[in-house]
């Protein structure tokens, strides 16, 4: 499974710019990888860690903005849809060939 963060938090206070940046700092520590701006992926064992997971990032979320969390499964995640210009990320991680079963 897949839990992808996305949030909008503002940034236009020094309050707000700190929040932003340490709920970012969370996620990355936490070993979530950026998808694009203010989209973070991390993949989930199954669906328990995926709930456990969502219950820490409603620990560590900063009190204003939006952040909403998604989890599907590794399938729906693979057949996820690219579509734009080219991008300067060439790291990014869009299918399950380096899914591991432990």
């Amino acid at each position: 499974m897949r839990v992808i963060v996305f949030f909008d938090l503002p940034v236009k206070t020094a309050e707000g710019k700190r929040a932003y940046l340490n709920f970012r700092k969370f996620l990355i520590n936490d070993g979530f990888f950026m998808m694009q701006e203010s989209v973070y992926c991390k993949l989930a064992i199954n669906g328990t860690s995926a709930n456990a997971l969502q219950e820490h990032i409603k620990r560590n979320s900063p009190p204003i903005g939006l952040i909403q969390v998604l989890t599907v499964t590794e399938k729906q995640y693979s057949n996820m849809l690219y579509l734009g210009g080219t991008s300067k990320k060439t790291d990014i991680v869009d299918s399950s060939d380096r899914f591991i079963v432990i």
